[in-house]
């Protein structure tokens, strides 16, 4: 008997759907439409709970992270060097502390980056969209009155309104 055949019988062991004849390609039912756990799908897609952080700001991240994964390395190879009396013990203390301070400016980039990144493009919040709506009023006013100052400054004597000619 091959393969197809023992795939459609009852308790041979192989995989029998679960759904109705041709219910198997819904979506949302990849989960259940197989009775043995060996040919379930290896994961199942999820919405991320959180949105993906920017280009920038990730890439700042990463080099971050490998900074520090770099200065916790020289960490501990400092540490062993000096319990072992090494002679390398000193030259790792000190490339130690300047690693720290480059993981340090790592850190920093990070963060500086990211309120760069807000800054620009703008983030989507209640109080920021009404902070952004009392600007744009202030502005609306502010050229309000500029237009009607120049008005004033162009006809001297008449404020702005009356006769385009002399008398």
């Amino acid at each position: 008997m091959g393969t197809a055949e023992r795939r459609g019988t009852p308790g041979s062991g192989g995989a029998t759907p679960r759904t109705a004849p041709g219910d198997e390609r819904r979506p949302g039912r990849v989960e259940e439409q197989y009775e043995t756990p060996h040919c379930r799908p290896l994961w199942v897609e999820e919405p991320a709970r959180r949105r993906r952080l920017p280009d920038a700001v990730r890439t700042a991240a990463v080099r971050a992270v490998l900074i520090i994964a770099v200065t916790l390395i020289q960490a501990v190879v400092a540490f062993l060097c000096t319990m072992a009396d090494s002679w390398l013990a000193f030259p790792m203390v000190l490339s130690s502390v300047a690693s720290t301070v480059v993981a340090t400016w790592g850190v920093l980039d990070v963060w500086v980056t990211r309120q760069v990144w807000y800054q620009r493009h703008g983030v989507v919040s209640a109080p920021s969209s009404t902070a952004r709506e009392l600007r744009r009023e202030r502005r609306t006013e502010r050229r309000r009155a500029r237009a009607a100052e120049r008005a004033q400054r162009r006809i001297p004597g008449q404020g702005g309104a009356g006769q385009l000619s002399h008398p």
